[in-house]
């Protein structure tokens, strides 16, 4: 299976610790979703301008899709791309790449799609235009 290679204005750098690894010597799958979630925040905070307080952002994700294309080892220098593909009035969707730094290959690709969210109310609600705005103009949508 070919790997389609993502062009991310955004990239956050990973630090791979000895215990996120598996018998295998790899890191371990549910740890490579911390490193999404990792990725993820910095993106936000980036975009948006403004420091993330998670008990009360209203945005969730409400999916997420993972490939493993090649194993992560100690040593590897791994980045985080985080791309905003397309936004709709209450969600938006997705990207995110595991990246060797020094090879360039992709290591676990992840799509997913957060949506936004009233957390008094417990539903969902369109996405902030602000937010739409500065994500539009930082990916060129």
């Amino acid at each position: 299976m070919s790997v389609e290679i993502v062009n991310f204005n955004f990239l956050a750098p990973i630090q791979v610790k000895m215990s996120d690894l598996d018998p295998f010597n790899h890191v371990n799958n549910g740890d490579q979703c911390h490193y999404f979630d990792y990725g993820r925040s910095c993106y936000f905070e980036h975009v948006l301008q403004q420091k993330i307080d998670w008990l009360t952002f209203d945005l969730v994700l409400v999916h997420i899709d993972l490939d493993f294309h090649q194993g992560i080892e100690f040593h590897d220098e791994i980045v985080c791309g985080t791309k905003v593909l397309e936004i709709g009035n209450k969600s938006f969707k997705m990207v995110q790449q595991l990246i060797d730094k020094n090879t360039g290959k992709v290591k676990t690709t992840c799509h997913s799609v957060l949506c936004g969210f009233d957390r008094e109310n417990q539903s969902s609600i369109p996405i902030q235009e602000l937010y739409r705005k500065r994500l539009c103009n930082f990916e060129g949508l």
